[in-house]
């Protein structure tokens, strides 16, 4: 079974409740190397997302244009701006379509990373969600059913935050504590994982 409007509402609506869930963990994990407001950032996305989503609309395109317009109004953050970038990077891909393939999301992650990169100056290694998105990316590169795509996405999530702790953040606000944020997860990253695994659920 393809990926259809139905399937990203539904998404739309674990992944608010995920965040709301994560929302004191991340802001926690964020004040240790930044503002710690990722979680708040986070829940108002997603809260903004959850009822964006017109409930008669099929097309796929159109969906993800109406999480970017939700998005771009949810907050000013740079969190929102990425947000927003994945959500019209995805739009301009799928508009006309009612469904997705699973053995399409690699490449439609690969596309949100190159935007991100382009966008937000992260290079593969800087220890942001570039460097999830990389991975589940890659992971997602051969998967045909919604079984192989969950399995591998939720393995390569848990093995780049475990091997991404224990190296130095070196973009934004958190490459100032050095090497202070080795044993720490990136917020980003962690948050990622967080909505990977109530989406997948």
């Amino acid at each position: 079974m393809a990926i259809t409007a139905d399937t990203l509402r539904n998404a739309a609506f674990r992944a608010r409740d995920a965040a709301a869930a994560a929302q004191d963990d991340l802001n926690a994990a964020d004040g240790k190397i930044g503002d710690g407001d990722t979680g708040v950032m986070l829940r108002r996305l997603f809260d903004a997302v959850a009822t964006a989503i017109p409930n008669e609309e099929t097309d796929v395109g159109l969906v993800f244009r109406a999480c970017a317009k939700a998005c771009a109004s949810g907050t000013g953050s740079s969190l929102g701006t990425l947000v927003t970038v994945a959500m019209m990077t995805l739009a301009k891909t799928t508009m006309g379509r009612d469904e997705i393939g699973w053995d399409e999301l690699g490449g439609l992650l690969a596309s949100i990373r190159d935007q991100m990169m382009t966008r937000g100056g992260a290079g593969i290694g800087d220890k942001t969600v570039v460097d999830m998105l990389d991975a589940v990316a890659i992971a997602l590169a051969h998967c045909k059913t919604r079984d192989e795509a969950i399995a591998a996405a939720q393995k390569a999530a848990r093995e780049t935050l475990d091997a991404f702790r224990e190296r130095p953040n070196r973009l934004g606000r958190a490459r100032m504590f050095g090497e202070r944020t080795i044993g720490l997860d990136d917020p980003g990253m962690l948050a990622f994982s967080r909505l990977l695994a109530a989406v997948a659920a």
